[in-house]
């Protein structure tokens, strides 16, 4: 690996004695970035599906975590080659692509990342800062081994072809996400119902016997500590924005009166 480029994702977890255990950014804030960063997480996973990223915010998270314990992971919004292109020339070496339910769109995110002629991302390494602006000498041939890929299954039809998904050359494993699972189940917003938590394990089986990692989301610990049990290589275990609701609710709650209180009280 270059002396400017970190160890990626896929490397961290082939080295792993223990499941690895991340934490959402959600904010679009490379202050809070910072603080997840210094918290000890194993990897960070920087959101541009569900939080408010651009490529300027992105960056500035890569800035504020590198140099951290924490290993960072971009999800892009969806599997466009164009997106893709850019966040890799921004310098994130890790990817999770969304919305994988089929091998054919697992190999399209292959093709987007990789240079000709195995693929068709658009050869900008002089400008960019993946390869520190052409001081890492050997970035276009060996790009390959500086970017790790992930792919997140959530539907049911992901879960039946997970185990072709997990085979695709140039996939480096798998993210099971429970919410969108349960939506595709026909169980909105319950992903802890067994046959949500089935399929996920179905996943996890499918995707081990082809070889790769396989991660999940669990914010509930006692969830997170059953998929562990059940064999998952990482986990992601509570986002930065929940965290501040959570602990700002419960700080609240137990310093402002309720209306019944203050009414007890005769305020």
């Amino acid at each position: 690996m270059s002396l400017f480029l970190s160890e990626t994702f896929r490397d961290r977890l082939a080295a792993a004695p223990r499941p690895l255990a991340g934490g959402w950014v959600c904010s679009g804030s490379p202050l809070v970035a910072e603080i997840m960063a210094g918290a000890g997480f194993d990897w960070l996973l920087i959101d541009m599906e569900h939080g408010p990223n651009t490529l300027d915010t992105v960056l500035a998270q890569l800035q504020a975590v590198g140099g951290s314990a924490s290993t960072p992971v971009v999800r892009v919004p969806f599997g466009d080659a164009v997106t893709i292109k850019q966040v890799l020339d921004l310098g994130a070496q890790n990817l999770l692509v969304p919305m994988i339910s089929s091998a054919a769109e697992a190999e399209a995110v292959v093709e987007a990342v990789r240079y000709p002629p195995r693929g068709r991302r658009g050869v900008g390494a002089a400008l960019a800062r993946s390869a520190r602006w052409n001081r890492v000498d050997d970035y276009l041939q060996n790009a390959d081994a500086y970017v790790s890929v992930f792919v997140q299954i959530e539907t049911a039809a992901g879960v039946e072809a997970a185990a072709e998904i997990a085979a695709v050359d140039g996939i480096d494993g798998v993210f099971v996400g429970p919410s969108d699972l349960a939506a595709s189940l026909g169980l909105l917003g319950q992903q802890s119902h067994p046959d949500v938590t089935a399929a996920v394990l179905r996943a996890f089986a499918a995707v081990h016997a082809a070889g790769k990692p396989v991660g999940v989301n669990a914010f509930d610990p006692a969830v997170a500590q059953s998929y562990v049990d059940a064999g998952a290589d990482f986990i992601a275990v509570g986002a930065d924005v929940a965290l501040l609701a959570r602990g700002s609710e419960a700080l609240a709650a137990r310093w402002v009166p309720s209306a019944d209180d203050t009414q007890r009280a005769g305020y």
